[in-house]
Parts: C-alpha cells; sequence; structure tokens
C-alpha cells in the first residue's frame, strides 16, 4: 500500500509548474496529506523573478529573491482552491534548484514529489539538462511530472492510466502502485509490454515470415504472462486491459500512450546514477522527456 502523508511541489512559479499544482491538490485531498509548496532560491538559475543584474551585493539579492517568492507563492495559494488542504509554505537557498528539492525531500520524509517539467528536447535539452529528470533519478520516493502543454485545466481527469512492465521486481512494484492509483482516480490500466525483436536487413527475405510468426508467438504468450504479473501484483481489482508491441521501449511506450489518449503513465526507474546512467541512459528518463501526460515514476529501492 502506497503511503502519502506528504506530497513536495516544487514551483518556479512558471506556468510550466502551475499545472503540476492542480496534481498535487488532487493527490493531496484524496490521500489527506500535507502539501509542501517549495521554491528554490537560486542565485544563478532560469528564474523569471531573479533581480540579480539589478542588485549587486549577494545578500541583497537573496533577500530580494526570498521577498518576492514570498509574495508569489502567496498570490498562488490565494488564487487556488486550497482551504480543504493543509499546506507548508518553504524556501530554501542554493546553487541549482534540483539538489534544493532533494535535499528538502529527505529531510522532510517527503512521500510523493509532484513537479513540472518543461519538456525540452534536442540541443537545448543536451546542454541545459532537466531538473525533473535529475529528481526522478535521485529522489527517495515517487515521482510525478507533469509536462506543460498550453492548458491548464481546472479538474484533474485520469480516465486511463498505462502501466509499462518487462516482467521485473521493479516493474511489479510499479503495477501495484498503478492499481492503487486506478482506484483512486477511477481509472482504466493499459498494461503493456514492449520487446524488442532482433531486425534483420532486407535482404534476408527467406526469414520473413519465420520472423513474422516468431512475433505472433512472443506476443500471445506474453498476453498470458501479462495477465498472471497483473493477479500478481497487490493492489485494488480494477479494470485493465493487455497490450505488446515490438520497438524501441521509451518510444513505444509514449506513442502507446498518444494513441490510448493517456492521463497517467505509472512505471519503475532503476535508479541508475554515474557512470552506469550515462552509459546506459533511463528509459523512464526518455518516457518523462517526450510523454504529452503526466508521469508517475517508482524507485526500484524503497
Amino acid at each position: 500500500m502506497m503511503t502519502i502523508n506528504k506530497i513536495l511541489y516544487p514551483t518556479d512559479f512558471s506556468d510550466h509548474s502551475h499545472r503540476a499544482l492542480r496534481h498535487a491538490l488532487f493527490l493531496a485531498r484524496q490521500y489527506k496529506a500535507t502539501l509542501h509548496i517549495l521554491h528554490a532560491v537560486v542565485l544563478h538559475g532560469e528564474d523569471p523573478y531573479n533581480p540579480e543584474l539589478h542588485f549587486p551585493a549577494l545578500d541583497e539579492v537573496e533577500k530580494e529573491l526570498e521577498k518576492k517568492a514570498s509574495e508569489r507563492m502567496l498570490h498562488m495559494i490565494q488564487n487556488s482552491s486550497v482551504k480543504d488542504v493543509s499546506i507548508v509554505r518553504a524556501q530554501e537557498r542554493g546553487v541549482s534548484p534540483a539538489p534544493v528539492i532533494l535535499e528538502y525531500a529527505v529531510k522532510n520524509d517527503i512521500d510523493l514529489v509532484v513537479i513540472g517539467t518543461h519538456g525540452r528536447r534536442g540541443l537545448r535539452h543536451l546542454l541545459m539538462g532537466s531538473v525533473a529528470e535529475e529528481v526522478v533519478r535521485m529522489a527517495p520516493c515517487p515521482v510525478m511530472t507533469v509536462r506543460h502543454n498550453g492548458h491548464v485545466s481546472e479538474t484533474v481527469k485520469m480516465d486511463t492510466i498505462v502501466v509499462p512492465v518487462d516482467f521485473s521486481e521493479h516493474s511489479l512494484k510499479a503495477l501495484s502502485r498503478a492499481k492503487e492509483m486506478a482506484a483512486v482516480y477511477d481509472s482504466r490500466l493499459q498494461v503493456l509490454y514492449v520487446f524488442d525483436f532482433p531486425n534483420y536487413p532486407a535482404f534476408y527475405q527467406s526469414v520473413e515470415n519465420i520472423v513474422f510468426d516468431s512475433i505472433k508467438r512472443i506476443e500471445n504468450k506474453s498476453i498470458d504472462e501479462l495477465k498472471k504479473f497483473y493477479a500478481g501484483a497487490e493492489g485494488s481489482d480494477v479494470k485493465a486491459e493487455f497490450h505488446v508491441l515490438d520497438g524501441r521501449a521509451s518510444h513505444e511506450i509514449v506513442e502507446f500512450a498518444s494513441k490510448q489518449h493517456a492521463d497517467l503513465i505509472v512505471m519503475a526507474t532503476h535508479g541508475l546514477t554515474g557512470l552506469q546512467h550515462l552509459l546506459i541512459g533511463s528509459v523512464a528518463e526518455k518516457v518523462v522527456r517526450s510523454a504529452e501526460c503526466p508521469v508517475l515514476t517508482i524507485k526500484s529501492f524503497r
């Protein structure tokens, strides 16, 4: 059972982060959790309210940043329906947002982080990185990333939840959490398994039928195994459908979620760091970067 007593919502007061507030408030109400609203006061970050250029003295810069952040946070709360939610407002200083968020999560025993993502891709993402991805990679608790798509709805709709699995213990835990989330949102689950079948050169036409037959057998067997895997996962007994696709996992997950008009993706992240992460990468982070809908990542070690 996923216990959520404390939810952390980091904000930089941008439109990107505002959409995540709706989800944070919804979950705080559903779980009767305390919502921690955190702003990282960062001197050299991408903060549109950073007065650094106008205040040459460092201590004055920090005080002005904190004052503006406090005003913005109060304004944000006053313009949201939060009367029935317990709110903790916090500001923490740091050299960059992600370490501030991670340290606050550990220090305050946060159970879930809900964070907006700018959805950068290509060269800009490569050069600038992503606060959300660093939090996904390093946070000790589940993280929900919410991408800004230009429209902020007043209500949270979660009719369809996609759960990619690979039959590992990591994904079994994520599937259990997805069942719980589906019960909270009254959603239907779409359980997905993606396998990467070997690609043969075009001149190997003689094996074309063999390959096709092999894929069909894998798909049929995988559907049966998915149903067993689902039955073995803890959580509420919610409606579920089962799907098997062939291809690169991150691409197929994002494409499938789009075609299903998914409202949420729930998936495991193996929590790789350092050189291992650099060499292997993370399917979860690629999905976080590309998916149009929110993504809830479940850590394998918690």
